[in-house]
């Protein structure tokens, strides 16, 4: 695992973005398609902005998918991962196609349309960042890190519901649903590449949860890990718990301190 330490959250999200950029040119000049993952959430702020104003990139060869979305909640919803993914990302760049996680569908539904629309895909580029308690899209601990559909239907824990409300998500915890669609930690694994953006002194312990302690399914995100190229990127404040050891192993920007 490649870490990275960016001085603020706005270095942090030029530098994903400018990283992200290059791997899809990369992928278009090898390829005539480019798939791609997109993460949401407040950690994503940033790098999405930063990333629909990269010059040099043939949108009309990518085609988008993303990580997760809450079951029972309609696109309209402040919440919902769709609506966020359309205006700050579908919308302002031409597309091949993206493919939207419909949180009105069930579950069955949902799972089975999800895994068909990956089937026999390479992602090529996945984006993603670390909840507070270490999840991994919404792959809660203890999560189930052999399962081998590309998502899962899963239950959210009580944590992971916390979080969304101290986002501003959702007004109270009891709106926060119980369960959501998830891409799986062995499709995160399957892509060729991943980015991993995860700003913000509250994440600073889940940095290092999945940094220094033993990889298992009570730390989702350490299975990335288990990657062969995978880059997280973090900033001052989400770098704080890391010991001298890791800190010392990171590349740290212009500007940065730890």
């Amino acid at each position: 695992m490649q870490m990275v330490v960016a001085g603020d959250r706005a270095q942090l999200g030029q530098f994903v973005a400018a990283q992200a950029a290059d791997t899809i040119r990369k992928c278009l000049s090898d390829a005539d398609e480019c798939n791609l993952v997109v993460a949401t959430g407040s950690s994503q702020f940033e790098v999405l902005d930063c990333l629909v104003r990269q010059d040099a990139i043939d949108w009309s060869r990518v085609n988008g998918f993303h990580l997760d979305e809450y079951l029972g909640i309609p696109r309209t919803h402040s919440a919902s991962f769709c609506g966020y993914l359309a205006s700050r990302f579908v919308d302002k760049v031409p597309l091949k196609s993206f493919y939207f996680l419909d949180g009105t569908l069930t579950a069955d539904q949902l799972r089975q349309s999800a895994n068909a629309a990956l089937a026999d895909r390479q992602i090529d580029l996945l984006l993603c960042g670390i909840g507070e308690n270490a999840h991994l899209a919404f792959n809660d601990p203890p999560a189930d890190l052999e399962a081998k559909d590309p998502y899962l239907i899963v239950d959210l824990d009580e944590a992971c519901r916390k979080q969304q409300v101290g986002e501003g998500w959702f007004d109270s915890f009891e709106q926060v649903p119980e369960q959501a669609i998830s891409m799986s930690i062995q499709q995160i694994l399957s892509a060729q590449r991943i980015l991993c953006a995860v700003p913000d002194r509250r994440k600073a312990e889940a940095v290092r949860l999945t940094v220094e302690e033993e990889m298992g399914p009570e730390v989702p995100a350490s299975a990335l890990r288990r990657h062969h190229d995978v880059t997280l990127v973090l900033d001052s404040a989400s770098c704080s718990q890391l010991s001298p050891k890791a800190l010392e192993s990171c590349q740290h920007l212009d500007g940065a301190t730890s």
